[in-house]
């Protein structure tokens, strides 16, 4: 399984994703610019990662600009095929300004920028970025963001319990789904979703800021663990 990761101008966690999918997690890595026009070398056996940052035009609204970079036509076509992408913070941003995951990320509901930990109720097991967690499995993750509060309408949030398509949810450290722990307000507690066809992913915190004892936290590993076993046993149906 190879993954690709998108450079935008203003991106600054694409090195940290590199680092963790080449180095902590020993898969191929390269990075890719965000003026490319293709993903050649990229099958339907492999990943392309929108990382977090701060894509230019995020004054516009985060990710309306980059979304129209010569990369993303290619983006969706590979989803469209079936390859797999995963968004990060303004990675889900991106994807979401794009089309290719439904609803969009408003300011925090307190209208500051939130950088802290935060804990995630995991809502489904039926997905390659979960395959390796419980549900209900409460993992602390770091956020990082000033526009992260995810909104849909009742119609599209209604279809995304019904067909499974929560990741997480934000919660306490016991896994209720408090206001309080709701930290940038998202509608109905959301923190991460994929697509109907399950191979588009997005969420708002960083698993790659917690994949290694290094870092004192560990619980993002297993999220890219999943997602890594998960493929690549599909590919050997």
């Amino acid at each position: 399984m190879k993954f690709g990761v998108i450079q935008f101008p203003g991106s600054n966690c694409d090195d940290d994703m590199v680092y963790v999918l080449g180095t902590v997690m020993g898969r191929e890595t390269v990075k890719l610019w965000h003026k490319d026009e293709t993903l050649e070398g990229f099958g339907p056996g492999d990943c392309i990662i929108v990382p977090g940052g701060f894509s230019y035009g995020d004054y516009v609204r985060a990710g309306a600009i980059a979304r129209f970079s010569p990369i993303m036509a290619a983006v969706a076509d590979f989803a469209q095929r079936g390859g797999y992408v995963f968004g990060i913070c303004n990675g889900f941003q991106i994807l979401c300004e794009a089309g290719l995951l439904p609803g969009a990320l408003l300011r925090n509901r307190d209208q500051r920028f939130i950088a802290r930990n935060c804990y995630l109720s995991t809502a489904t097991t039926a997905t390659a970025v979960t395959s390796q967690l419980a549900e209900g499995q409460v993992l602390r993750l770091p956020i990082a963001h000033a526009e992260g509060r995810y909104y849909a309408d009742a119609a599209t949030l209604d279809e995304l319990e019904a067909q499974d398509q929560i990741l997480f949810y934000y919660c306490d450290g016991s896994g209720e789904l408090s206001e309080a722990a709701n930290l940038n307000g998202s509608t109905r507690h959301i923190a991460g979703i994929c697509n109907a066809k399950r191979n588009v992913f997005g969420m708002m915190p960083h698993p790659e800021r917690a994949s290694e004892p290094l870092l004192g936290n560990t619980d993002g590993h297993a999220i890219f663990a999943g997602l890594i076993e998960y493929v690549e046993a599909a590919a050997t149906v």
